[in-house]
């Protein structure tokens, strides 16, 4: 009995032991170590040929390890514009542009930067009325019209790179976005 487990155990270290002693070794990590980039954003708004805009955004953000607390970059920018809402009452509208944005090491030079943005902007007016025709108090006033572009992506991006992300048109006034991202890493 003795002789019967020790031949199957020779046997089956035989058939597996060469698998179970080639495995992969681990790779090293080949991602970098955190730093700090500067990132420039820029928006710019065609009619036709014609440019109209061109906002430039500049922040610094620091690139982590990709871990869940990786940091966020943001930035505010704008007003607040007031919309009647009813009966003797305002409300306060954010209009303007908000970017989120945090980068993550990746590998071979490049980094991950993950970009969150919003903009809105007051292009033209509406009449609203207040009542119904016939009332005492019937009148009309002017609201704005409130236009909107948002856009959330991530890019891989090497030192010095600039990348047109997104291009759209705005279907109300046919005016075309554009989003440029360049990227730098402080040294």
């Amino acid at each position: 009995m003795r002789k019967l487990k020790s031949i199957l155990a020779v046997t089956a270290l035989a058939a597996f032991g060469p698998h179970l002693l080639a495995q992969d070794k681990p790779k090293p990590d080949v991602k970098g170590p955190a730093a700090t980039l500067k990132l420039q954003v820029t928006i710019v708004e065609h009619e036709g040929e014609k440019k109209v805009t061109s906002l430039p955004y500049t922040f610094f953000l620091r690139a982590g390890d990709g871990g869940p607390a990786s940091p966020w970059t943001k930035l505010r920018t704008g007003s607040r514009v007031p919309v009647y809402t009813g009966k003797d009452a305002m409300q306060y509208v954010d209009v303007g542009t908000n970017i989120d944005a945090r980068g993550f090491t990746a590998e071979a030079g490049y980094f991950d930067i993950t970009l969150n943005l919003e903009r809105s902007w007051v292009e033209g007016e509406v009449v609203v009325h207040t009542a119904k025709e016939g009332d005492i108090a019937a009148g009309t006033f002017k609201e704005p019209v409130i236009r909107q572009f948002k856009t959330e992506l991530t890019l891989p991006m090497r030192d010095g790179q600039t990348t047109e992300t997104t291009q759209a048109a705005d279907p109300g006034s046919g005016r075309i976005l554009s989003l440029t991202v360049t990227m730098n890493v402080v040294k």
